[in-house]
């Protein structure tokens, strides 16, 4: 399977000075500088990231960290868990998330118009809170019928409450590594 990498993330924390304590590395190019920790916008990726000098970035600013020449990072320092965010940036984290299970839902429709059982007792759909054996056979019988087309049509046939809420519980579990499935992050 070829590596995917992340296009876009958002900032969750600018750092002006580095991080306290920031652990020394041997990796090469690393300078003491401003970081910004982030999260990727397709694989919920956590990063940090070291910001081109002189500039300051705010938490829910967008950034390129792909692959081709960046404006605002010039270098990727590496996945971050969960646990090494900063306060601030847990604090945006759950806001974050929303905006880009809002931002992405043409995704996450198709998500509930494929998703599968994961073993014979279990379904993906029962793996996002909120969602237990009633909930998932009302998307499933309401999926064949015709599927769905926004997260607006799936409130409306299925009685469910908001699918950006239960979809960013879930992202949030995943990440904080309370999950034996990840159904929309990767582990790092």
């Amino acid at each position: 399977m070829e590596k995917q990498y992340e296009e876009y993330a958002y900032v969750l924390d600018f750092l002006e000075h580095g991080r306290p304590g920031s652990r020394p590395t041997g990796r090469a190019g690393y300078r003491a500088g401003a970081l910004i920790q982030c999260i990727g916008e397709e694989f919920f990726t956590l990063l940090e990231a070291l910001v081109k000098e002189g500039l300051t970035l705010k938490p829910a600013d967008r950034v390129y960290v792909g692959k081709d020449a960046r404006e605002e990072v010039t270098y990727i320092i590496g996945r971050i868990g969960f646990e090494e965010l900063t306060a601030t940036a847990k604090a945006e984290l759950t806001s974050t998330i929303s905006k880009i299970v809002a931002n992405r839902e043409q995704w996450f429709v198709n998500f509930f118009n494929t998703s599968r059982a994961i073993t014979p007792r279990m379904h993906a759909l029962e793996l996002i809170p909120g969602i237990g054996k009633k909930y998932m056979w009302q998307v499933l019988n309401e999926r064949d019928r015709k599927p769905f087309i926004s997260y607006e049509d799936i409130m409306k046939r299925t009685e469910l409450p908001s699918p950006v809420k239960l979809i960013t519980k879930r992202v949030l579990e995943e990440l904080e590594g309370d999950s034996k499935y990840r159904l929309f992050t990767r582990s790092h």
